[in-house]
């Protein structure tokens, strides 16, 4: 991605949130704190090459809203990354936690490298540096600022994070709390690797339940039989499309950096991605026509989900999509110029900013285990499952009939910390888009995306007045 169409990314974000305060009554100036980036910090340092001599890095963490802390917001590693970026990706973090009711204000960081051409040891070189500095200005910490995993990064790097913050501060016993996307052994959380695809799928199930958008539309109800494309085969579009798959949805097309395919009988996701794992590309999977990366966008389908990165359908091209709906699964993967031609077109799109939020959503809950030092479901799991078995016997006797096997692990299974978390995060996105489609409704001439912003906007902008910082 070149700096200009990052530059692009962020000034959509501006006019999103333009659009979305054009209908709303609050003073300019508190538009202007909701809308501004509070704190940018962009440094350099050298790092050894594993050859002899030195590289000197380039990185920033942007802290975009204070109104509730701490910040949140994912690191991401790419040769392409720039401040422009980092402060899109940051204003999307504040609007997106608010749409989803977690209390944390927006932030990201980037670092300007390619992780494919470092080795693991010179990764954590970098990421060690990385957070270092960032403890020096004190831009980390549990109740300050909390990266997770991005574009190029995972839970690899954050047990890195992690362990360099503890180091600069023995005796923390909240330390761990200061980063999310670990490893289970690092005080990770059960679920949060498949949480934003899982999300992705809970959000078009949402508004493929909406019988009011579905007359729009022109859909019927429910994902069975429902043609689908996804655009990128990350840890998003990967869960993505295979939750979409399990619900009933017929994957018609995947598409990858090296290339896409199709097939209007339907791909088997999981064999698809085992293919790729053995060849090192999508292509040449059996049964499937090989096409180029951006076709996929332009196939014949009901729901579109561009899950790689960003202004991937802009207004040269967003005139060829044929899908009905257009799932964001990736941050900002619309340009301005393109969501006009979509809206134009009567194409729904469902925000990224709301649809691809089940990452921080289980971020919090990660964040809230570390903080209260236990296990979802540790403490409750075993009570509820003898209460459901006295309850399961007292029904058996009362009636004379016996229950087989699998019904009575069913009736009387307790919850563990993944379906705890799983609940917590489907709980999340339905009441998420109740408030969006309310705020629609409200403001009638907004689509989608004006009401997903105006929602945010709502709650930051009482977040200050409760606090009289703008009578």
């Amino acid at each position: 991605m070149s700096e200009s169409q990052s530059q692009g990314f962020l000034d959509t974000v501006n006019q999103n949130f333009d659009a979305a305060a054009s209908f709303l009554d609050y003073p300019p100036g508190l538009l202007d704190q909701i809308k501004v980036c509070n704190s940018v910090y962009k440094f350099r340092f050298p790092v050894r090459r594993e050859g002899g001599g030195y590289e000197v890095i380039e990185a920033w963490r942007a802290e975009h809203s204070h109104h509730k802390l701490p910040v949140k917001g994912g690191i991401r590693y790419s040769p392409d990354v720039n401040e422009d970026e980092v402060l899109a990706l940051a204003a999307l973090m504040t609007f997106k936690c608010a749409i989803v009711d977690v209390p944390f204000g927006g932030a990201k960081g980037g670092i300007k490298i390619d992780p494919r051409k470092l080795s693991v040891e010179q990764l954590e070189r970098i990421t060690r540096r990385y957070t270092a500095e960032l403890t020096k200005k004190n831009f980390i910490g549990p109740g300050i600022d909390v990266p997770a995993p991005d574009y190029g990064t995972g839970p690899r790097e954050m047990s890195w994070i992690a362990d360099t913050y503890a180091q600069f501060h023995p005796g923390e016993i909240d330390a761990i709390g200061c980063v999310t996307g670990k490893p289970l052994s690092q005080g990770g959380i059960r679920g949060r690797k498949e949480a934003t695809g899982r999300g992705v799928f809970f959000g078009v199930r949402e508004a493929l339940a909406d019988a009011e958008l579905l007359k729009e539309l022109g859909l019927s109800a429910g994902l069975a039989g429902k043609r689908a494309v996804v655009q990128g085969l990350g840890n998003v579009g990967s869960h993505a499309a295979r939750f979409l798959q399990e619900g009933g949805a017929l994957i018609v097309g995947l598409s990858e950096w090296e290339g896409a395919i199709a097939n209007p009988k339907g791909l088997d996701v999981a064999a698809v991605l085992k293919h790729r794992a053995a060849t090192g590309k999508i292509s040449g999977f059996p049964g499937a026509t090989d096409i180029p990366s951006e076709d996929a966008l332009f196939l014949d389908c009901d729901i579109l989900v561009p899950a790689a990165l960003e202004n991937v359908i802009r207004g040269s091209n967003a005139g060829r999509v044929k899908a009905k709906i257009v799932a964001e699964g990736a941050n900002g993967p619309i340009a301005a110029d393109g969501d006009a031609i979509l809206k134009q077109k009567g194409v729904c799109v469902i925000p990224d900013m709301y649809l691809n939020a089940g990452g921080v959503t289980v971020s919090y809950f990660e964040w809230l285990k570390n903080l209260s030092h236990v296990r979802f479901g540790r403490m409750e799991k075993r009570f509820e499952e003898m209460s459901a078995a006295r309850m399961v016997k007292t029904i058996e006797g009362a009636t004379g009939k016996a229950l087989g096997d699998t019904e009575r692990k069913l009736l009387i299974h307790g919850a563990e910390e993944e379906d705890l978390v799983n609940s917590g995060l489907e709980e999340t996105m339905s009441v998420a888009w109740n408030q969006i489609r309310d705020a629609q409704r409200k403001h009638p001439k907004s689509d989608l995306r004006t009401a997903a912003f105006i929602s945010a906007i709502d709650k930051i902008a009482v977040s200050y007045l409760e606090l009289g910082i703008f009578p």
